[in-house]
């Protein structure tokens, strides 16, 4: 067992250390944080990515409000800018083998928790908490089983993220007869017309490789369906299945109408031509909503519109960061003081409305949210849950880093052939 975690770590650090040295998508820089925190028992270490706009202001109306409810707990901020998280990552790698963990850290739900961090033995459990807060009525089923592995409750998530979401610009769509489409058909038909009319149909920033996977899942979401799709990535289904065939087929019919220079983009940048105008759409999850407010001040539903991913009506595709307690902290009472509070629909309602996520509760405050917010909540309560693959929820660590290595390969190839071979071939890492 030690050389299977070992070879986990490893694999780890091989993969994102790399990452560290290239463009990050975020401002760089973090706040400076040791490991003193766990020793003194009054400080509580938060690890994150955190230290975009509208995550960070999020993160610190957390920490304010946590610290003016706990005054005898002070908050270090141990975020980790750059790299979507993949520096944080790294870094986090590194404590944890190192037997040096923060006293909680951002992860997201599935397999990414579970497969990795629950796996290695590293993680206690939190059914204690869910009991004494009474959260499994609270959080959806599906989404507790994403923190879950053998019985046992690893993680609180704090947020949602909504993955098949395609966000538009209504002027574009406004001047060229542009309806929302709900079907694959009704999305190429408008991509022509956008075409023949000199717009960029879809907006694509893939210098990092997790947004192109991220529409490559969307098609698979569409054409499977939620239940095969669970069970594409549960090995019930295998790779080389007609429809997944069909999938990559459509994925690269949607590539033939993106921007010619995505590979120099990032995810940020992508979103910029769907602003200006040089672009129509763009398949994101949804704090690109809180890109265009927060950043580039547009307007919900004046400015940009959205719609489900075609195929997709009725289904959620989930992302959700979530924070648990590693085992050797020094402080695990003080850290669970802290987990509780994240669990509240006070801090999930103080939270989401700046990060543009919605709260992981069923029962918060729909008036602190505006209307995409308001729409994504019903959603979430009465949708599909399915986990993401490109964010690490639906498979592997092993598994997705070959999948994107296929995904990339794919964008500049177009060889359907050698894709799902490449595919059909990683899954022995689910």
């Amino acid at each position: 067992m030690k050389k299977r975690y070992g070879a986990f770590f490893m694999l780890i650090l091989i993969l994102v250390l790399a990452a560290c040295s290239g463009d990050s998508d975020e401002a760089e820089g973090s706040s400076d944080s040791g490991s003193e925190g766990d020793e003194n028992a009054s400080t509580v270490e938060i690890f994150s990515w955190w230290t975009g706009a509208g995550e960070e202001d999020g993160l610190l109306a957390l920490i304010d409000l946590f610290e003016k409810e706990n005054p005898d707990i002070t908050i270090e901020n141990a975020a980790v800018a750059g790299g979507a998280g993949t520096n944080a990552k790294a870094v986090l790698a590194t404590r944890m083998e190192g037997n040096d963990p923060p006293s909680t850290f951002q992860v997201h739900g599935g397999d990414e928790l579970n497969e990795g961090w629950v796996a290695a033995d590293k993680m206690q459990p939190l059914n204690d908490l869910y009991e004494a807060n009474g959260w499994e009525e609270k959080f959806p089923e599906d989404l507790i089983d994403l923190v879950s592995k053998d019985g046992n409750i690893y993680s609180v998530p704090v947020n949602i993220h909504r993955g098949n979401v395609f966000f538009y610009n209504k002027k574009v769509f406004e001047e060229n007869g542009i309806e929302e489409p709900e079907t694959f058909e009704e999305f190429f038909a408008a991509s022509e017309e956008l075409q023949e009319a000199g717009v960029t149909p879809v907006a694509l920033g893939d210098k990092n490789s997790w947004p192109a996977t991220q529409i490559f899942e969307n098609v698979l979401l569409g054409v499977l369906g939620p239940d095969d799709y669970k069970k594409l990535f549960e090995g019930e289904i295998p790779f080389d299945d007609e429809r997944v065939i069909e999938a990559a087929e459509t994925f690269g019919k949607i590539l033939d109408s993106v921007n010619e220079d995505h590979a120099a983009r990032n995810w940020q940048d992508s979103a910029q031509l769907v602003a200006n105008g040089e672009a129509a759409m763009l398949n994101m999850g949804d704090w690109a909503k809180g890109y265009f407010v927060n950043d580039l001040d547009m307007k919900t539903n004046e400015d940009f519109g959205y719609f489900e991913f075609p195929g997709t009506k009725g289904e959620f595709q989930v992302i959700t960061d979530t924070f648990g307690l590693p085992k050797g902290v020094g402080n695990p009472d003080d850290v669970k003081q802290f987990l509780t509070f994240l669990g509240s629909t006070e801090a999930q309602d103080v939270f989401n409305p700046l990060k543009g996520s919605i709260p992981a509760r069923t029962d918060a405050d729909e008036s602190k949210y505006d209307a995409y917010g308001k729409e994504a909540m019903k959603d979430f309560g009465e949708s599909s849950l399915v986990p993401s693959l490109a964010h690490g929820s639906a498979a592997s660590a092993g598994f997705l880093t070959k999948a994107n290595q296929a995904v990339n390969i794919f964008v500049t190839q177009r060889d359907v052939d050698n894709f799902i071979q490449a595919l059909k071939d990683a899954s022995s890492e689910m």
